[in-house]
C-alpha cells in the first residue's frame, strides 16, 4: 500500500475461479480494511491478463454448503454487501473475463473500468438452471434498469466492454493500453482528498438510491453538516489563497485545487 492506496490483485489459478479459499481471503480483507484509517481507495485488478475473477467455483462444495445455509442473506450476499458498504472508494480494474459472482463482485464496487477488445463479461446462471444469487438480481437493476438487467441475466450471453459500458455495468471501456494509466491517475487524485469527505459523499449518493428525493435531500443536509469543519474552512481558505475565485484560478482550478492538495501535510 502506498499513498492511502490499497492495491488488490486477484491471484488464484489457473482462472481466477471463486472458492473457498479466495472468498475467505476477500471476507478477511474486506473486515481489515473497514477500519483502516490509512486506507483512502482499494483497487483491484487480476494477476491473470485472460480472467479478472471467472466465477464462483461450481465444484467446490464448501462454497455450495454455505451459499444453501439458512439466513437472511446468503454469505456471499454477506460477503458482497461489506465491499458495497466499505466507507472507502472502491474501483475494479478489468482486463479479462469476468462471468456469474464475479459479476455481482464488481457490481458491489464503486467504479468499475474495462479495457476494450480484452474484457467480456456474462451473468450466465439462467443458463445453467439458477440465477444470479449473490447480489445479481439486485444490483443489476440498480446499475442497468430492469429491462437492460432482464437482457444480461436471462440472455445469459456474453457481451464486451463497450456493450457494458453503454448499459451502465462499467463507468468506462478504455483502449488496454489506457486503462492503467487512467486508473492510476483517477486513483491517486481521489486519495489525495479529505478522506472524510471522500466517505460522506458515498453515504450521500447510496442514500439517494433508496430514499425519495425529500428524505434523500434531509439525509444529504444532515451529512453536510456533519462534515463541515474548522479544517475544511481552512482548506477552502487556501484554495482562496492559491486563485480560485479569479478568473484565470478558474480557467483550470482542478490542476490548482490538485497542487494545493499536493502541499498539504499527508493524511492518515
Amino acid at each position: 500500500m502506498s499513498d492511502r492506496i490499497a492495491r488488490v490483485t486477484i491471484d488464484n489459478p489457473p482462472m481466477n475461479l471463486g472458492d473457498h479459499a479466495l472468498l475467505s481471503d476477500l471476507a478477511r480483507f474486506s473486515t481489515e480494511v473497514r477500519t483502516d484509517d490509512t486506507v483512502g481507495v482499494i483497487v483491484f485488478d487480476s494477476a491473470d491478463p485472460d480472467y479478472f475473477y471467472a466465477h464462483v467455483d461450481m465444484a467446490d462444495t464448501t462454497v455450495l454448503e454455505q451459499l444453501l445455509q439458512d439466513g437472511a442473506l446468503n454469505f456471499i450476499e454477506e460477503l458482497h454487501e461489506s465491499y458495497r458498504t466499505l466507507p472507502q472508494l472502491t474501483i475494479a480494474k478489468i482486463a479479462g473475463r469476468t462471468r456469474g459472482g464475479g459479476i455481482e463482485f464488481i457490481s458491489a464496487l464503486d467504479l468499475r473500468y474495462a479495457a476494450l477488445d480484452t474484457a467480456l463479461f456474462s451473468q450466465n446462471e439462467v443458463s445453467l438452471g439458477i440465477f444470479p444469487g449473490g447480489g445479481g438480481s439486485q444490483y443489476l437493476p440498480r446499475l442497468l434498469g430492469r429491462s437492460r438487467a432482464l437482457e444480461v441475466i436471462i440472455g445469459a450471453d456474453a457481451f464486451d466492454a463497450a456493450l457494458a459500458e453503454r448499459y451502465g455495468l462499467i463507468n468506462r471501456a478504455l483502449p488496454a493500453d489506457e486503462l492503467d494509466g487512467f486508473v492510476e491517475r483517477l486513483t491517486q487524485r481521489i486519495a489525495s482528498f479529505p478522506p472524510e469527505a471522500v466517505s460522506v459523499a458515498k453515504q450521500a449518493v447510496d442514500s439517494g438510491i433508496v430514499l425519495s428525493v425529500r428524505d434523500g435531500l434531509q439525509e444529504e443536509n444532515k451529512l453536510l453538516r456533519q462534515i463541515v469543519n474548522p479544517q475544511v474552512a481552512a482548506l477552502l481558505h487556501a484554495a482562496l489563497e492559491a486563485g480560485a475565485q479569479t478568473r484565470q484560478g478558474e480557467l483550470d482550478m482542478e490542476s490548482l485545487i490538485d497542487g494545493l492538495l499536493r502541499s498539504q501535510p499527508p493524511r492518515g
